[in-house]
């Protein structure tokens, strides 16, 4: 394909109730050669996206749905190096970023959404870049790729195309809800294998009535997800379905994303106390390593309340009340992310995974940071001491992790990320005082830079670009970053003699994080989870700057210092 251009396309516009083989302009489309469409109201904000070797009877078949019929407008989009793989492939882009662009609420479900691999895939997406700047020049679009790329929407969108082992884990679940009347499963699996995306996936996927046309190209298991999900649907005429996320900040975040998602509420995202309110059919956990018992917490009051309402003595957790008020209760869970004393052990989940009935399955591929799964185990085995004595640093081509000696440059390096990428920002672990929270002082000064602590509890990464900016673990659980700057701080150190990582309690920060704490290899486990969790943030790459001299040169060892 010698002349392939990622510009050789054509976009031809149509009344939608008037497009027939009379007025059609282009032959591609007369000739049931691939295209990709877009048919839409601007009054009621609504489009449903589209690919067919047949668009023609496409579009009368769409004229006789109760929803899409109420469109008003249709774009075709066609080309003479379009193919099958391409135009499937195009279709799925454009479902991806029309929902995050917001200017359209989509009629499409997210079932068969495929990321399959064929010749000149790269260069497609380079036509797909093309499409997108001509559909913003004619106001079909609004955002530009990059801002849409880093949005929240885009992020967590049910509109993604799964992993082999995500459609797996979907298949499994379907298949257990389908012939069980009440069940406990577990989705286990490292940060970054892609637990929310497929909690909201699933949401989506069972509130939307399955139509015709999503049976057009599915095959293989995501044609059985699909004839499971109508099952399911015919059985349960009024299923109550809620994602319950217990960290606020994550909680507001998906709130917002389901409102822009039809067929999702904000109402649908709940906090645990909330579950007490009402039966489900289904309870969705994300994050359930965060769930809380009755130690530590800020508010003793309501949760001794809600105990109350169900019948619990005080020893009543948020894992009670969610198997208490649901017939089907769905864990998304990772240990290795449980940071304070007030997060359900461990211990009480392993318990719950042996019952007869409950159910586990894994997650494995890496979906967050382009080091893969040899990062995630890196830093893992790292942090917890288990790397050889003498070993070569990380070095992965597609994944930028550097430690830093000067905090200045570190800075300069992440200000140079964020202009580029976007979403890079600066965390660290609980070593300094929060005094900035009722003064204008600075929180931390390393190397002459003046650092404050997150200026909002919500939504942190969204609401600065100051590097100078340090948010704390519970601002940045559960999100992505492009580039993360992690500062080990005042807390964490090396001791050289006995070879191993410590805590300094008294430098420790975090007022909930060490209460009822004496062994300080619980509290260390937890720190050590803490900066886990932050090193896994970054997408593209990680910077570490270290307070101790003794565990930077340890950490030294195994990552490369800049410059």
């Amino acid at each position: 394909m010698s002349d392939f251009l990622p510009t050789n396309f054509e976009i031809n516009s149509y009344i939608f109730h008037g497009i027939d083989e009379y007025n059609v302009k282009d032959n591609y489309t007369l000739n049931n050669y691939p295209i990709v469409y877009i048919i839409y109201d601007l009054e009621s904000s609504t489009a449903y996206v589209g690919e067919s070797t047949n668009a023609l009877q496409r579009m009368q078949n769409h004229l006789s749905h109760p929803e899409k019929k109420k469109l008003k407008y249709v774009y075709i989009i066609s080309s003479p190096n379009f193919n099958k793989s391409a135009t499937l492939d195009i279709e799925s882009y454009l479902i991806k970023y029309m929902v995050a662009d917001e200017k359209f609420i989509l009629l499409n479900g997210n079932a068969g959404i495929v990321d399959h691999n064929y010749y000149q895939k790269p260069a497609y997406y380079e036509v797909f870049k093309n499409i997108w700047e001509n559909l913003k020049l004619q106001k079909v679009a609004v955002k530009d790729i990059l801002q849409i790329d880093n949005s929240d929407l885009f992020k967590y969108s049910p509109y993604k195309a799964l992993t082999a082992d995500q459609h797996k884990a979907i298949y499994q679940y379907l298949k257990l809800i389908l012939n069980r009347s009440e069940s406990t499963v577990f989705v286990q699996g490292s940060a970054g294998t892609g637990k929310t995306i497929l909690a909201v996936y699933l949401i989506k996927m069972l509130l939307t009535k399955v139509d015709i046309d999503d049976y057009e190209d599915a095959e293989g298991i995501n044609l059985l997800e699909l004839e499971f999900v109508k099952e399911i649907q015919e059985s349960n005429r009024d299923l109550k379905i809620a994602l319950v996320v217990p960290m606020v900040s994550l909680r507001k975040t998906l709130e917002n994303v389901f409102r822009n998602v039809k067929g999702l509420k904000p109402s649908m995202v709940i906090g645990p106390s909330a579950v007490t309110k009402q039966d489900y059919d289904i309870l969705i956990v994300d994050e359930a390593h965060r769930l809380k018992r009755r130690k530590g917490i800020t508010n003793y009051r309501s949760h001794d309340n809600n105990n109350r309402l169900l019948g619990y003595g005080n020893e009543g957790t948020e894992l009670d009340w969610i198997m208490r008020c649901s017939k089907h209760q769905l864990f998304f869970y990772d240990s290795a992310q449980s940071i304070r004393p007030s997060d359900i052990p461990q211990s009480v989940f392993d318990k719950l995974k042996v019952n007869t009935g409950s159910h586990v399955i894994e997650l494995t591929s890496q979906l967050r940071a382009k080091g893969g799964v040899d990062y995630i185990r890196f830093v893992d085995r790292l942090l917890n001491h288990q790397l050889p004595e003498v070993a070569e640093p990380f070095n992965a081509t597609t994944y930028d992790l550097k430690l830093f000696k000067n905090m200045s440059e570190m800075v300069d390096v992440l200000r140079l990320k964020e202009s580029e990428y976007g979403l890079s920002r600066m965390m660290a672990g609980y070593g300094w005082k929060w005094k900035s929270k009722n003064a204008n002082v600075p929180d931390a000064i390393i190397d002459g830079i003046e650092l404050t602590w997150n200026r909002v509890p919500h939504d942190w990464i969204n609401s600065t670009k100051d590097l100078k900016e340090i948010g704390c673990i519970h601002t940045v659980q559960g999100y992505d970053l492009n580039y993360a700057g992690v500062i080990f701080g005042n807390e964490i150190k090396y001791d050289a003699v006995n070879h191993e990582i410590y805590i300094d309690k008294e430098n420790y920060y975090d007022t909930k994080g060490s209460v009822g704490i004496d062994d300080p290899n619980q509290l260390k486990e937890y720190v050590i989870n803490i900066y886990k969790t932050m090193m896994y943030r970054g997408i593209l790459g990680t910077y570490v700057y270290v307070v101790d001299d003794e565990l930077r040169g340890y950490l030294s060892k195994y990552i490369n210092l800049k410059g």
